[in-house]
């Protein structure tokens, strides 16, 4: 896990102790690119406020606007939350609000449940993993991580694989199948939203091959080469002729698809989790 800059961990210190302040906040947390040492000059700080009641848009609004250049109160697009732009440092401040009985849920389903997802399945595992404590009032949060701290569970490896593999190549309704279709009819928003769906199984494959929570959707073939053990030769350049024969429909997609896989099931086999005898 890493550590963000004094200035900006001053910034979040300070903003975690305004919802502190509120009874039924349990936790709060740094988390994201900030936290994990893949942080860049212009990275977001992401704050996880986790609670045990709703806090009021009131008091959410009278925090955001404290700090504010511009303010987002009770976004919801993905998870709720709020977002603004701090006055001072000019960095963009994400607040997401989590209440403690759906964050256990989400980690109990992947490492108690074992149950896969259709692409970043362990996301969430993830960011509770690399999350860096602010404030936490009776100790949950710490026990929290704690017991998310644990090695990489062989079933959900496999369920993992179970569920994304098939949708690759192999099933009717795959994405290349869904790709081939969107080329002959010459679709090119289709082509690019399949095509972002295959990396993102195919990322979720990955990593569970290599035993690793999945970083979340920034900077994951960066992820895979700095921390994946077994990994498809080539990857890297495969992925990038990918998308670039994405930018015009011409015979080149199919191809590339093909070789991106082609080595992935080598490396699956290498690691056991594919049989040899079912390699495309």
């Amino acid at each position: 896990m890493g550590k963000p800059s004094p200035e900006l961990l001053a910034l979040a210190a300070k903003i975690a102790r305004q919802y502190a302040a509120f009874d039924q906040v349990e936790a709060v947390t740094l988390a994201g690119s900030q936290s994990s040492g893949m942080a860049e000059p212009t990275s977001d700080l992401d704050i996880y406020v986790y609670l045990q009641t709703p806090l009021s848009l009131n008091a959410r609004h009278k925090i955001a606007t404290s700090h504010a250049v511009r303010a987002e109160v009770n976004n919801h697009f993905w998870e709720p939350g709020d977002e603004w732009i701090d006055q001072e440092l000019l960095i963009s401040v994400d607040v997401m609000f989590r209440q403690v009985d759906w964050i256990e849920d989400q980690i109990d389903r992947v490492l108690v449940h074992y149950q896969a997802s259709v692409g970043y399945t362990t996301a969430m595992w993830y960011n509770v993993l690399s999350s860096f404590v602010l404030f936490d009032r009776r100790g949950w949060f710490q026990q929290f991580q704690s017991r998310a701290n644990q090695p990489y569970p062989e079933a959900l490896q496999r369920a993992i694989f179970v569920k994304n593999y098939p949708l690759l190549r192999q099933n009717i309704s795959s994405y290349k199948h869904q790709i081939e279709s969107a080329i002959r009819r010459h679709d090119l928003v289709s082509i690019n939203h399949r095509v972002a769906a295959l990396l993102a199984s195919y990322f979720d494959i990955l990593f569970a091959a290599n035993r690793l929570p999945h970083p979340g959707e920034k900077r994951q073939v960066q992820f895979a080469l700095d921390r994946c053990i077994h990994i498809p030769d080539g990857m890297q350049r495969q992925i990038e002729m990918l998308l670039q024969s994405c930018s015009s429909i011409n015979g080149d997609i199919i191809p590339h698809l093909d070789t991106l896989l082609d080595h992935l099931d080598q490396t699956l086999v290498e690691t056991g989790l594919k049989p040899v005898e079912t390699a495309a």
